[in-house]
């Protein structure tokens, strides 16, 4: 498996990083590549981006700082890609982030969605800039 991990040290605090990014309402606020439009459909969120649409959920834990990321074409086939919000001694954060290769996209397209994390983190860097 196909894994890469990606940082950003955020200057707020743990519990208002984890805050923010635990709200799946703010997802098109920060991650425009993934989510160009976020549904509801009944309980359900649905991620609009170029690909089509993806079912997703975010399962946070706040005692650890996990932020998960779940995503997939239908609700029995989904897949994760791990987050974590750390408190860092001078009162900042780090925001840690697991890119993980479904096995149906290419390495280009792996390659390419790592790309737009670079971009989406240094959204979240100016939001808490």
């Amino acid at each position: 498996m196909q894994t890469m991990t990606k940082t950003v040290h955020l200057h707020a605090a743990r519990e208002k990083v984890f805050g923010y990014l635990s709200n799946i309402e703010n997802l098109p606020e920060w991650a425009v590549s993934f989510c160009t439009e976020l549904k509801r459909e009944g309980d359900d969120y649905k991620v609009v981006n170029p690909g089509g649409e993806l079912y997703f959920t975010i399962d946070a834990n706040e005692a650890t700082g996990v932020v998960d990321m779940i995503a997939g074409p239908q609700k029995d086939m989904m897949g994760a890609w791990p987050g974590r919000v750390m408190e860092l001694p001078d009162g900042t954060s780090l925001f840690a982030f697991t890119c993980v290769k479904c096995p149906e996209i290419s390495n280009e397209e792996f390659a390419q969605q790592c790309a737009s994390i670079d971009e989406e983190l240094e959204i979240l860097n100016k939001t808490f800039a």
